[in-house]
């Protein structure tokens, strides 16, 4: 088979084949960087809301605490038993 000259003209160069190397590998490097970036924040939000869950559960806890001295106080007995 043979080429036209505009069919030879197409082919790539063994240049063309680096240049085009080099710029997916830039392309492949900022999409991996933003990838990562959004990684990070989203791994900050998980432990945000991990560390609202600690601080809403240790209230939680004292005002279970305040209520059971409050039954005792009053000598009441509780509604429901939600102490184990």
């Amino acid at each position: 088979m043979t080429l036209t000259p505009e069919q030879f003209n197409k082919l790539a160069a063994k240049e063309d084949l680096k240049d085009l190397e080099q710029k997916i590998t830039e392309d492949m490097g900022q999409k991996l960087d933003n990838i990562m970036t959004a990684v990070d924040g989203l791994t900050k939000n998980v432990k945000d809301i991990e560390h609202g869950f600690v601080s809403n559960q240790a209230a939680h806890d004292r005002f279970e605490e305040l209520l059971a001295r409050i039954e005792k106080h009053l000598d009441l007995k509780p509604m429901f038993n939600f102490r184990s």
